[in-house]
Protein backbone atom coordinates (compact mmCIF):
# COMPACT_ATOMS: atom_id res chain seq x y z
CA UNK A 1 0.00 0.00 0.00
CA UNK A 2 1.55 3.22 -0.75
CA UNK A 3 2.49 5.35 2.02
CA UNK A 4 0.32 9.07 2.40
CA UNK A 5 1.40 11.86 0.27
CA UNK A 6 3.60 14.02 2.26
CA UNK A 7 6.18 16.68 0.90
CA UNK A 8 6.39 20.24 0.27
CA UNK A 9 4.69 20.57 -3.20
CA UNK A 10 0.93 20.91 -3.14
CA UNK A 11 -1.43 18.15 -2.75
CA UNK A 12 -3.30 17.83 -6.20
CA UNK A 13 0.62 18.48 -7.95
CA UNK A 14 1.77 15.33 -5.68
CA UNK A 15 -1.10 13.40 -6.45
CA UNK A 16 -0.76 14.23 -10.16
CA UNK A 17 2.71 13.14 -10.69
CA UNK A 18 1.82 9.86 -8.24
CA UNK A 19 -0.90 9.15 -10.62
CA UNK A 20 1.35 9.33 -13.94
CA UNK A 21 4.11 7.26 -12.39
CA UNK A 22 1.82 4.66 -11.24
CA UNK A 23 0.72 4.50 -15.35
CA UNK A 24 4.33 3.54 -15.76
CA UNK A 25 4.43 1.26 -12.78
CA UNK A 26 1.88 -1.01 -13.70
CA UNK A 27 2.64 -1.16 -17.13
CA UNK A 28 -0.75 0.69 -18.24
CA UNK A 29 -0.83 1.48 -22.12
CA UNK A 30 -2.39 3.65 -24.49
CA UNK A 31 -6.03 2.97 -24.50
CA UNK A 32 -6.25 1.05 -20.81
CA UNK A 33 -8.82 2.08 -18.35
CA UNK A 34 -7.34 3.90 -15.29
CA UNK A 35 -8.47 2.67 -12.35
CA UNK A 36 -11.76 4.09 -10.35
CA UNK A 37 -11.94 6.88 -8.47
CA UNK A 38 -12.68 4.56 -5.31
CA UNK A 39 -9.37 2.50 -6.24
CA UNK A 40 -7.34 5.55 -6.22
CA UNK A 41 -8.50 7.54 -3.40
CA UNK A 42 -8.23 4.17 -0.99
CA UNK A 43 -4.24 3.79 -3.00
CA UNK A 44 -3.23 6.98 -2.02
CA UNK A 45 -5.44 8.13 0.61
CA UNK A 46 -6.79 11.24 -0.18
CA UNK A 47 -9.67 12.62 -0.61
CA UNK A 48 -12.12 12.91 -3.90
CA UNK A 49 -12.38 16.62 -4.73
CA UNK A 50 -8.00 16.04 -4.47
CA UNK A 51 -7.72 13.38 -6.55
CA UNK A 52 -10.50 14.58 -9.20
CA UNK A 53 -9.07 17.90 -9.86
CA UNK A 54 -5.47 15.77 -10.24
CA UNK A 55 -7.31 13.54 -12.48
CA UNK A 56 -8.49 17.27 -14.43
CA UNK A 57 -4.34 18.33 -14.98
CA UNK A 58 -3.55 14.66 -16.36
CA UNK A 59 -6.56 15.14 -18.65
CA UNK A 60 -5.24 18.89 -19.81
CA UNK A 61 -1.74 17.49 -20.02
CA UNK A 62 -3.27 14.93 -22.34
CA UNK A 63 -2.12 12.13 -20.21
CA UNK A 64 -5.38 10.64 -19.86
CA UNK A 65 -8.85 11.31 -21.35
CA UNK A 66 -12.95 10.39 -20.64
CA UNK A 67 -14.98 8.42 -21.93
CA UNK A 68 -18.83 9.84 -20.50
CA UNK A 69 -20.50 7.03 -19.01
CA UNK A 70 -17.20 5.05 -19.33
CA UNK A 71 -14.25 6.19 -17.30
CA UNK A 72 -10.86 7.89 -18.02
CA UNK A 73 -8.06 5.73 -20.27
CA UNK A 74 -4.51 6.00 -20.54
CA UNK A 75 -4.05 7.81 -24.10
CA UNK A 76 -0.80 7.82 -26.73
CA UNK A 77 0.58 10.84 -24.61
CA UNK A 78 1.46 8.74 -22.12
CA UNK A 79 4.12 6.71 -24.05
CA UNK A 80 5.48 10.04 -24.92
CA UNK A 81 7.99 10.85 -21.90
CA UNK A 82 9.86 14.54 -21.89
CA UNK A 83 12.36 15.34 -18.48
CA UNK A 84 10.51 18.42 -17.48
CA UNK A 85 7.80 19.43 -20.12
CA UNK A 86 7.45 23.66 -20.26
CA UNK A 87 3.77 22.77 -21.02
CA UNK A 88 3.51 22.20 -17.03
CA UNK A 89 2.41 25.22 -14.69
CA UNK A 90 4.33 24.94 -11.65
CA UNK A 91 5.82 27.51 -8.98
CA UNK A 92 9.85 28.20 -9.67
CA UNK A 93 10.19 27.14 -6.72
CA UNK A 94 9.16 23.46 -7.77
CA UNK A 95 10.36 23.43 -11.09
CA UNK A 96 13.75 23.98 -9.09
CA UNK A 97 12.89 21.07 -6.90
CA UNK A 98 12.01 18.99 -10.03
CA UNK A 99 16.10 19.68 -11.15
CA UNK A 100 17.36 18.98 -7.90
CA UNK A 101 17.87 22.39 -6.34
CA UNK A 102 17.26 23.50 -3.23
CA UNK A 103 16.96 27.03 -3.67
CA UNK A 104 16.73 30.08 -1.29
CA UNK A 105 15.60 33.80 -2.35
CA UNK A 106 17.25 36.94 -2.26
CA UNK A 107 15.02 39.72 -2.90
CA UNK A 108 16.68 42.70 -4.95
CA UNK A 109 14.28 44.81 -4.96
CA UNK A 110 10.43 45.66 -4.14
CA UNK A 111 8.55 48.83 -5.91
CA UNK A 112 5.22 50.00 -6.58
CA UNK A 113 5.44 51.60 -10.02
CA UNK A 114 3.38 52.63 -13.24
CA UNK A 115 3.50 49.65 -15.90
CA UNK A 116 4.94 50.13 -19.23
CA UNK A 117 2.67 49.19 -22.11
CA UNK A 118 3.23 45.76 -22.58
CA UNK A 119 2.98 44.97 -18.64
CA UNK A 120 -0.33 46.83 -18.69
CA UNK A 121 -1.72 44.80 -21.72
CA UNK A 122 -0.47 41.35 -20.33
CA UNK A 123 -2.34 42.66 -17.08
CA UNK A 124 -5.37 43.70 -18.43
CA UNK A 125 -5.16 47.28 -16.28
CA UNK A 126 -6.90 50.31 -17.17
CA UNK A 127 -4.59 53.17 -17.39
CA UNK A 128 -3.77 54.72 -13.99
CA UNK A 129 -3.38 51.61 -12.60
CA UNK A 130 -0.03 50.57 -10.84
CA UNK A 131 1.84 47.35 -10.20
CA UNK A 132 4.00 45.36 -7.31
CA UNK A 133 7.42 45.00 -9.27
CA UNK A 134 9.16 42.29 -7.89
CA UNK A 135 12.92 41.35 -8.61
CA UNK A 136 14.78 37.72 -7.09
CA UNK A 137 17.50 36.10 -7.48
CA UNK A 138 17.51 32.48 -7.47
CA UNK A 139 20.11 30.79 -5.52
CA UNK A 140 21.46 27.04 -5.05
CA UNK A 141 24.41 26.57 -2.54
CA UNK A 142 24.94 30.32 -3.10
CA UNK A 143 25.26 30.51 -7.23
CA UNK A 144 22.54 32.42 -8.82
CA UNK A 145 20.32 29.94 -10.78
CA UNK A 146 17.43 32.00 -11.50
CA UNK A 147 16.68 36.35 -12.36
CA UNK A 148 13.34 36.81 -11.78
CA UNK A 149 11.25 39.64 -12.14
CA UNK A 150 7.25 39.60 -11.37
CA UNK A 151 5.25 42.08 -11.80
CA UNK A 152 1.40 42.26 -9.81
CA UNK A 153 -1.55 43.93 -9.92
CA UNK A 154 -1.51 46.60 -7.07
CA UNK A 155 -5.20 46.26 -6.00
CA UNK A 156 -4.60 42.28 -5.35
CA UNK A 157 -2.60 42.78 -2.67
CA UNK A 158 -4.38 45.42 -0.27
CA UNK A 159 -1.67 45.75 2.20
CA UNK A 160 1.28 47.94 2.80
CA UNK A 161 4.30 46.25 1.04
CA UNK A 162 6.69 46.54 4.01
CA UNK A 163 4.38 44.40 5.68
CA UNK A 164 5.51 41.36 3.29
CA UNK A 165 7.74 38.76 3.31
CA UNK A 166 8.53 38.99 -0.44
CA UNK A 167 10.99 35.77 -0.41
CA UNK A 168 8.36 33.33 -0.14
CA UNK A 169 5.81 31.89 -2.36
CA UNK A 170 4.14 34.00 -4.69
CA UNK A 171 1.37 31.66 -4.90
CA UNK A 172 1.19 31.02 -1.50
CA UNK A 173 0.32 35.07 -1.28
CA UNK A 174 -1.94 35.23 -3.97
CA UNK A 175 -3.95 32.23 -2.60
CA UNK A 176 -4.26 34.24 0.57
CA UNK A 177 -6.24 36.87 -1.33
CA UNK A 178 -8.20 34.10 -2.93
CA UNK A 179 -6.05 35.32 -6.52
CA UNK A 180 -4.12 31.78 -6.87
CA UNK A 181 -2.81 31.37 -10.25
CA UNK A 182 -4.16 28.16 -11.87
CA UNK A 183 -2.46 28.79 -15.67
CA UNK A 184 -0.38 30.04 -17.33
CA UNK A 185 0.59 31.27 -20.87
CA UNK A 186 4.02 31.60 -21.79
CA UNK A 187 7.14 31.52 -24.12
CA UNK A 188 10.23 31.01 -24.16
CA UNK A 189 13.62 32.33 -25.72
CA UNK A 190 17.33 32.09 -25.32
CA UNK A 191 18.77 35.62 -24.41
CA UNK A 192 21.91 36.82 -22.24
CA UNK A 193 20.59 39.23 -18.68
CA UNK A 194 20.58 42.53 -19.41
CA UNK A 195 23.27 44.69 -19.33
CA UNK A 196 22.22 46.89 -16.27
CA UNK A 197 21.42 43.88 -14.37
CA UNK A 198 24.37 42.10 -14.51
CA UNK A 199 26.01 45.51 -13.75
CA UNK A 200 23.82 45.77 -11.00
CA UNK A 201 23.35 42.78 -8.92
CA UNK A 202 27.16 41.23 -10.35
CA UNK A 203 26.31 38.63 -12.57
CA UNK A 204 28.57 38.43 -14.68
CA UNK A 205 29.27 34.76 -14.35
CA UNK A 206 25.81 33.79 -15.20
CA UNK A 207 26.17 33.05 -19.22
CA UNK A 208 23.71 32.82 -21.85
CA UNK A 209 19.78 32.29 -19.94
CA UNK A 210 16.49 30.61 -20.97
CA UNK A 211 13.55 33.72 -20.58
CA UNK A 212 10.28 32.24 -20.05
CA UNK A 213 7.58 35.14 -20.54
CA UNK A 214 4.84 33.94 -18.57
CA UNK A 215 1.46 35.66 -17.75
CA UNK A 216 -0.43 33.86 -14.96
CA UNK A 217 -4.36 33.43 -14.35
CA UNK A 218 -6.65 33.14 -11.54
CA UNK A 219 -9.77 30.74 -11.60
CA UNK A 220 -11.75 33.33 -13.17
CA UNK A 221 -8.91 33.77 -16.25
CA UNK A 222 -7.90 36.99 -14.53
CA UNK A 223 -4.37 38.07 -14.66
CA UNK A 224 -2.85 38.12 -11.73
CA UNK A 225 1.29 37.79 -12.54
CA UNK A 226 3.71 38.65 -15.45
CA UNK A 227 6.87 37.12 -14.82
CA UNK A 228 9.97 37.68 -16.47
CA UNK A 229 12.02 34.26 -15.47
CA UNK A 230 15.76 34.21 -16.80
CA UNK A 231 16.80 30.38 -15.75
CA UNK A 232 20.53 29.94 -15.90
CA UNK A 233 21.29 28.22 -19.55
CA UNK A 234 24.30 25.66 -17.61
CA UNK A 235 21.26 24.76 -15.25
CA UNK A 236 18.33 24.53 -16.74
CA UNK A 237 16.75 22.59 -20.17
CA UNK A 238 12.99 22.20 -21.21
CA UNK A 239 11.52 19.45 -23.03
CA UNK A 240 8.35 19.35 -25.22
CA UNK A 241 5.47 16.90 -25.87
CA UNK A 242 3.29 18.05 -29.26
CA UNK A 243 -0.01 17.43 -29.70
Amino acid sequence: MDEPLRDTRTLVIQLRDRIADLVREVGLNPGDKLPTEAQLTQRFKISRPALREALKLLEQDGIIYVEHGRGRYVSAMSAVQVDRPITVFESVTDMARHYGYATTNKVLSISEELPDAVIAEQLRLAKGERVIRLERLRLHEEEPILYCIDYLPRHIVPVRLYDIDWSGSLLELLDHYRNRPRMSAANVSAVMLPEEVVQHNDLRDFGPALLIRETCFNAAAIPVIYALDYHRGSHFAFSLARK
